[in-house]
């Protein structure tokens, strides 16, 4: 079975997911198996055109980013070239008494040629090499790269809201955006790993000056007391191999720097580095004309190589004279004829496509918040705004717009506001980092912090270190985190303006969904029994009053039934509630248990339906009188941790309703034919009359 099962392995894994593994071995494995003087040939040329390869690469890139694999190629290029030292030195201190072939003939050839055969030119020019790389391009590529690093880290909260404002002005697709805040994340990581990379060649460079010197004095040593070469054979022999060796090494090592060097150093371009060096260095006929006359004056100074000097300077006036040329063909072109500025223009300022509808929801937070609701920084608030609505559409009965987010730069750092069709309906500020010590009422001790209010329900509250979790929830505190408390205030507002979430779209997307599970009871009901703005103003009317619409079922069979008889949009509200007073009631006394509930005096009721008989109006004493009694009657139900419900005659439960909603928001007034016959009733508060 494992027989069969490695071929299928290696059809499924492409020869690019193989490569790397398997360099990685050799290189390691070269640091500890013998090469024969040809493979390292062969290897020493191929580190040579892999270095060329990457420099050319680092040319023609336009962006960093195209090459953001370079930390990496970083670290395996110095492997690979610590590896050959190794394997080099090897073969050096082996066979290096048969002489300067005896490492392969690269090596020989840096030795001997480039340096003339001379080691002590040889070791002049390794450390010059040496220095130039360590000294000069890495130190500045890596001081490049750790700026960059920073200043990338700094400024991306400010890129990423300038993505966000794009996007939200319509500039921008989701799809760009997600790929712009992509690319500044890839951007701080690749300069972050440059830093870091940078230290292999810094360390490379000082492993060459090392290994060379080992190199030397190994030789030494081994060629006049094993080989019993002469001092100074030994010395040619060994130092010109060391020498080839070291230069073999640090002329890829050097190579592999500029690299570095010219990918951290660019600016943003779309174009490669070369046309970006040609386009704007050699942009203007004057500098080099101004150039060729210096290097002409110093042509004809004597003493100096008139020809050389000369010869450029006319080199430079013929560049210059057809850059002129050129400038002067494109000045001579005819321009192109310019858009009539009338009617053109007037259909570019304007259209209806600029006209944009406002969110239905909307949450706007400050650039400090702007974390809790990134994407890309796994944002918590995030999480919880999907959790909500899911909630608010299992318990209220309908699925609400989703919530457009974006920030402002007008609010302060942590503040946030909620809108509702472009008007704020609620505003708070919260402290990422800290926690929200809300006071229930019932707390033991005092807690150090900034004091402020539950933005949700106006409690009191105190913003404190997270450190101080455990003791204030010791003290009897309910203690949340900032993303906790936005997504509360949020719930709480939907929940309060349920009724104005629900537009004539979301009731269409209602009907359509309960017409998926029952299309006859739907079959001519929207618009020939009912319209569909009636249905939409009676379920508003329900959610006004904190009646949920999860059993549309019953809701549409009593539309049905009395929508042939009137179209009230009141009366057939009424109905409706009767149809559901067991769900009425259950969520407000949960249970069987007896219902503890308030009621009318009778005088106080016959003057009310009176008044209703009559103007339809409250005298304004008795509304008063109405307003405090009832007022101090749901305060005292409060404090027995009872529900406020008033419980009144159907002909009166419509006005009483609108008339103490507005005054006692906690207050629920329920008719008596709303109220299922096996529930007991309690009456512990009568409004009018002695409690």
């Amino acid at each position: 079975m494992a027989a069969l099962a490695i071929p299928g392995f290696f059809a499924r894994v492409s020869p690019a997911q193989i490569g790397a593994p398997v360099l990685i071995i050799m290189i390691l494995a070269m640091m500890v198996l013998p090469l024969p003087p040809f493979i390292l040939d062969v290897l020493f040329t191929f580190n040579i055109a892999l270095s060329v390869m990457i420099l050319l690469v680092a040319i023609q890139v336009r962006k960093t980013l195209e090459f953001s694999v370079f930390p990496t190629v970083l670290l395996v290029t110095t492997l690979l070239r610590l590896s050959l030292n190794v394997a080099s030195t090897r073969v050096v201190m082996i066979q290096g008494h048969t002489g300067g072939a005896a490492a392969g003939k690269v090596i020989e050839a840096f030795g001997q040629f480039l340096v003339g055969g001379n080691y002590t030119v040889g070791i002049i020019v390794f450390l010059i090499l040496v220095i130039i790389n360590f000294m000069v391009i890495t130190k500045g590529a890596g001081r490049v790269a750790e700026v960059s690093a920073r200043f990338t880290l700094d400024a991306m909260p400010g890129k990423q809201m300038a993505i966000d404002a794009d996007l939200n002005a319509g500039l921008i697709g989701e799809d760009e955006a997600r790929q712009r805040r992509s690319d500044i994340a890839r951007e701080a990581e690749f300069f972050g790993s440059m830093d870091g990379a940078s230290k292999f060649v810094r360390g490379d460079a000082i492993a060459g000056i090392i290994i060379t010197l080992i190199n030397i004095i190994g030789g030494l040593i081994i060629g006049v007391i094993q080989h019993d070469l002469a001092i100074d054979d030994a010395a040619r022999t060994y130092t010109l191999l060391a020498i080839g060796d070291g230069l073999v090494a640090q002329i890829p090592s050097l190579v592999i720097s500029i690299a570095a060097g010219m990918v951290v150093t660019r600016v943003s371009d779309e174009r490669e580095v070369s046309l970006q060096f040609a386009s704007q260095v050699f942009r203007n006929h004057q500098t080099v004309f101004i150039t060729a006359a210096i290097l002409g004056g110093m042509g004809v100074i004597p003493g100096m190589p008139n020809l050389v000097f000369l010869l450029l300077a006319g080199g430079l006036s013929y560049l210059g004279w057809n850059m002129m040329k050129k400038s002067g063909r494109a000045a001579a072109r005819p321009a192109p004829p310019k858009p009539q500025a009338s009617k053109s223009q007037e259909s570019q300022e304007a259209s209806w496509a600029d006209v944009m509808p406002l969110d239905v929801l909307g949450l706007e937070v400050g650039y400090r918040l702007i974390p809790l609701v990134d994407k890309t920084q796994d944002g918590e608030l995030l999480r919880r705004i999907r959790g909500i609505r899911k909630k608010f559409a299992q318990d209220v009965g309908f699925l609400t717009a989703s919530v457009h987010i974006r920030d402002n730069l007008e609010l302060k750092p942590n503040a946030y506001r909620i809108l509702l069709k472009g008007v704020e309906v609620g505003q708070g500020e919260v402290f990422p980092g800290q926690n929200l010590a809300i006071n229930p009422g019932r707390v033991v001790g005092d807690l150090e912090g900034i004091k402020t209010q539950d933005p949700a329900f106006g409690l009191n509250a105190i913003w404190i270190e997270t450190r101080l979790r455990d003791q204030a929830q010791a003290y009897g505190y309910t203690v949340v985190d900032a993303s906790t408390v936005i997504a509360t205030h949020l719930n709480q507002l939907l929940l309060t303006h349920a009724a104005k979430l629900l537009g004539r779209q979301e009731v269409q997307q209602l009907l359509e969904h309960l017409g998926q599970e029952m299309p006859k009871l739907l079959e001519d009901f929207v618009p020939k029994t009912l319209s569909l703005g009636a249905l939409q103003k009676v379920l508003q009317n329900l959610l006004d009053e904190g009646v949920h619409i999860r059993d549309m079922r019953t809701i549409v069979e009593t539309l049905a039934d009395h929508a042939t008889r009137t179209q009230s949009i009141d009366e057939l509200t009424a109905q409706v509630r009767v149809a559901l007073g067991r769900a009425i009631v259950q969520d407000i006394y949960p249970g069987t248990g007896e219902m503890q509930v308030m009621t009318l005096d009778p005088q106080l009721e016959r003057l009310l339906l009176q008044s209703i008989n009559g103007a339809g109006v409250l005298e304004p004493g008795l509304a008063d009188g109405l307003l405090k009694e009832a007022a101090a009657a749901a305060k005292r139900q409060e404090d027995l941790g009872l529900p406020a419900v008033l419980l009144v005659p159907a002909a009166l439960r419509l006005l009483l309703s609108r008339f103490l909603r507005r005054n006692i928001p906690q207050m629920k007034v329920v008719a008596h034919n709303e109220i299922p016959e096996n529930r007991l009733l309690k009456i512990t508060s009568i409004i009018g009359g002695r409690s």
